[in-house]
């Protein structure tokens, strides 16, 4: 068997199920990982050792006395510290919150302690989840940003620091980092999963996002955390099905609906040439490839998803702002004042297009099984006064469909770098039965190679 640190979810789960890994065992793995690593990447901003070790043993003996809790039993996830988790500090990468602590878990943290996860500890993130860069090292190279908001998950889970970790995405916070760093990042469809207790940026945008290294671990943790909770009015009572099984069910090669227009108008010549490459090994492979073009109302995405977000930012910060201004960082604090200047009527100008694209995104993506781009306009950025681009990523926030990031092999800096697929709303089980497809056409398993 492999070091217990180098196992994915699933693989970890099955041999904790079978008694051929001890969650002790596992804890202790990562614990000693993240001890000889983290100094250098920097990802990690909270870890109780004594209660994950305590939690392992309790895991373990659950065990002898009555089998598995369930899907993730005695497997340890990181958090981005924006979740709430009762009696652990929750300080969203800020001065603000330095010393907060919840006295109640965020919805998912209830989920997965209650399918047997373990909490590992709370991930480094930007600045409440905003543009303002965190200290996290990318693992590939430390010259270049890992990507945020949820850059310390997405290091984590790339440099074997744990096996899944949540982010969230507002923009591109979870599929840009995770493409940068070079694993898969799934963020759901809006409303998938709750948000209830995780601190927002904004409102009607902000989705729970899945940070791991295998398209079947995203399956499995969407399977934990998936599901209507009455606590968040944006969690709909929408049926959840299984998700391995619906990625079982994939009868053939899927059909591809490729979108040249607009993200190879903004990509660097080599993603668009290396994205081309594996668009012709999927069709090698049996994929229908088909391009399609974008809908008009595709032209003002961007600019209703900024608006929205810098207005619900400015309203969730308004009294913090009013009273401690100068404890924020500087691009927090611009949107912050941008959004407090955006009238009202433009807001709801804002929103009334988005209802409009995402019908016409929801009409493109039907007329094929999922849709293909690059996932990243180019490789992470050799600049750590950036979090990187999301313009890839915010169409499909903005439209709350589901959108996945797999990788896809090494720029010529030896930079990873991804296609990202996106299908229709509440089917997650055929877009991740896709992705699960293409993951295994390309065959692209990444490690830093430090960090092996």
């Amino acid at each position: 068997m492999s070091e217990p640190f180098q196992l994915s979810v699933a693989e970890a789960a099955g041999e904790i199920r079978q008694g051929n890994l001890s969650p002790v065992d596992l804890a202790q793995s990562l614990l000693a990982r993240i001890d000889a690593l983290d100094p250098s990447l920097k990802a990690w901003v909270t870890i109780d050792r004594e209660e994950v070790l305590s939690e392992a043993k309790r895991r373990e003996d659950e065990l002898g006395q009555g089998g598995p809790k369930g899907p993730i039993h005695g497997v340890p996830v990181g958090l981005k510290d924006i979740y709430y988790t009762a009696g652990m500090l929750t300080a969203c990468g800020s001065r603000i919150n330095a010393d907060f602590v919840p006295d109640y878990d965020a919805t998912t943290v209830s989920r997965i302690k209650g399918a047997g996860g373990i909490i590992l500890g709370k991930a480094v993130t930007t600045e409440f989840a905003m543009s303002d860069p965190s200290p996290a090292v990318n693992p590939w190279n430390a010259a270049h940003t890992p990507g945020g908001s949820s850059s310390g998950s997405s290091v984590a889970v790339a440099a074997r620091m744990c096996a899944a970790a949540l982010g969230s995405q507002t923009g591109g916070s979870t599929c840009r980092p995770a493409a940068y760093n070079g694993i898969v990042g799934l963020k759901p469809t809006y409303g998938r999963i709750s948000r209830y207790g995780v601190v927002p940026v904004s409102w009607s945008l902000d989705t729970v996002g899945i940070l791991v290294r295998t398209v079947a671990d995203a399956a499995v943790m969407l399977q934990v955390l998936a599901g209507h909770d009455p606590q968040d009015p944006g969690c709909p009572d929408q049926p959840v099905p299984d998700y391995l099984e619906e990625m079982g069910r994939l009868n053939g090669p899927p059909r591809i609906g490729l979108i040249r227009e607009f993200f190879y108008d903004q990509s660097t010549v080599e993603v668009r040439s290396h994205t081309d490459a594996a668009v012709e090994k999927l069709a090698e492979a049996g994929a229908i490839i088909q391009e399609i073009s974008l809908p008009e109302s595709f032209s003002s995405a961007h600019s209703c998803q900024r608006v929205v977000s810098n207005v619900e930012c400015a309203a969730f910060h308004e009294e913090s702002y009013r009273e401690r201004a100068d404890e924020f960082g500087p691009r927090i604090r611009s949107s912050i004042e941008v959004g407090m200047l955006i009238p009202s009527v433009r807001y709801v100008q804002a929103q009334r297009a988005r209802r409009q694209f995402r019908v016409d995104m929801m009409a493109m993506v039907q007329q094929v099984d999922v849709v293909l781009m690059p996932g990243i306009q180019a490789p992470a950025p050799r600049d750590l006064n950036t979090t990187g681009n999301a313009m890839f990523q915010q169409p499909w926030t903005s439209s709350g469909l589901p959108s996945i990031v797999v990788p896809s092999g090494l720029a010529e800096d030896g930079l990873p770098l991804a296609i990202q697929l996106a299908g229709l709303p509440w089917d997650e089980g055929k877009l991740l039965a896709a992705a699960g497809w293409c993951e295994s056409v390309l065959g692209v398993n990444l490690s830093p190679p430090d960090y092996s």
